[in-house]
């Protein structure tokens, strides 16, 4: 028999993506699902049907196969033994819309819910711009709630444990059923957890942790800008009881420089020379946080010109690379001329011989 195509089966366009292909299959299967069609051998041929469809269309190879060479090129990719396999295969995608087995006659996740993750942290850390530039590792002094020290973070009181919920049974989830549906959630009387704390901790009063000061080193790298942010993984709160601690995210803002601007990678700055260097042309001194920079002006240098030096600017975060140094000329004219100065001056006003001009 010719199969019928797999959009078709689920209802999509070709270039529907992963979300509408998933809806699709999740609209399918709650309508032809055999627990809501007993003894109904259509329903159950539609019920494979879109399973099969959803195993090769959400399959980014399998996918890519069918595309270009149809139901031909997936010969030994598809195939399943009977309803049971198929309920198998794709029991946990009831899991990602529910949380658990809605169905009464597939199987139910027994993952236990994962251990709540602690709380992130912030802290602002204002460095100079020089130490952006060359980068820099900073001491940090925080408060935070960690690990409780006396009851090793079990938050029971030591040479007692925790016991096993009663009303979960130590799962963590309670199930509710309803007609054809089975619902689990997190078990309120434990949170989750699956144990009860009945001897709490002195010290942590059964959280598992306890405020505490500590010192944590940053390194922050060079090229770093006003806004970058750290990520300091670990370095967070600790949740109650289980679970990974959180992050510490370090928020930068770089003091600005007295004579230098940073345009993204760039480093803006201004140098001043005589007119005679203008005109002349040749080599002046520039300086960099840690480093002289030489810069080439050519002769007949006009006031505002712009030099670019190549490498001499902002690290790259993570590179060796660097951004560029733009210097503005800046032409500095003489406000006062001894004699000698003033004859040299006529001289070389004569010799060249330029007439001002005025324009109305």
């Amino acid at each position: 028999m010719t199969k019928i195509d797999y959009y078709e089966i689920l209802d999509v366009k070709r270039d529907a993506d992963a979300k509408e292909i998933k809806q699709a299959y999740r609209k399918l299967a709650m309508k032809f699902h055999p627990d809501r069609n007993p003894d109904n051998n259509e329903a159950e041929g539609r019920f494979k049907e879109a399973a099969e469809a959803y195993e090769i269309l959400s399959n980014p190879e399998k996918r890519e196969v069918y595309d270009r060479y149809g139901h031909e090129g997936l010969q030994g990719q598809v195939g399943f033994s009977g309803m049971e396999d198929i309920v198998s295969h794709f029991g946990d995608i009831f899991s990602d819309f529910f949380g658990g087995d809605i169905f009464g006659g597939g199987r139910r996740s027994t993952r236990p819910p994962r251990p709540p993750r602690g709380a992130d942290l912030r802290y602002d850390l204002t460095i100079s711009f020089e130490e952006s530039m060359r980068g820099v590792k900073k001491k940090i002094d925080l408060k935070q709630l960690k690990k409780c020290t006396l009851c090793d973070g079990t938050g029971s009181k030591p040479g007692t444990y925790p016991e096993t919920c009663l009303t979960c049974q130590g799962s963590g989830q309670v199930v509710q059923r309803t007609g054809f549906m089975t619902i689990a959630s997190v078990c309120h009387a434990c949170q989750g957890r699956g144990t009860k704390i009945t001897h709490p901790c002195p010290k942590c009063e059964g959280a598992g942790r306890a405020p505490c000061s500590r010192t944590v080193t940053a390194t922050v790298p060079a090229g770093v800008g006003t806004g970058m942010r750290l990520r300091l993984a670990g370095e967070g709160e600790q949740p109650e009881l289980t679970g990974d601690p959180g992050d510490l995210y370090i928020f930068l803002e770089v003091e600005p420089h007295q004579t230098l601007v940073r345009e993204g990678n760039d480093l803006i700055g201004t140098v001043e020379i005589p007119f005679t260097k203008a005109i002349l042309g040749g080599e002046v001194e520039f300086s960099i946080v840690d480093e002289t920079v030489r810069v080439e002006l050519p002769a007949g240098t006009q006031p505002g010109d712009r030099i670019r030096v190549v490498g001499k600017g902002v690290p790259h975060v993570g590179h060796v690379e660097r951004g560029d140094l733009l210097v503005d000329v800046k032409v500095v004219l003489p406000t006062q001329l001894d004699s000698e100065q003033q004859e040299l001056i006529f001289r070389l006003d004569k010799s060249f011989k330029i007439k001002a001009k005025a324009e109305l």
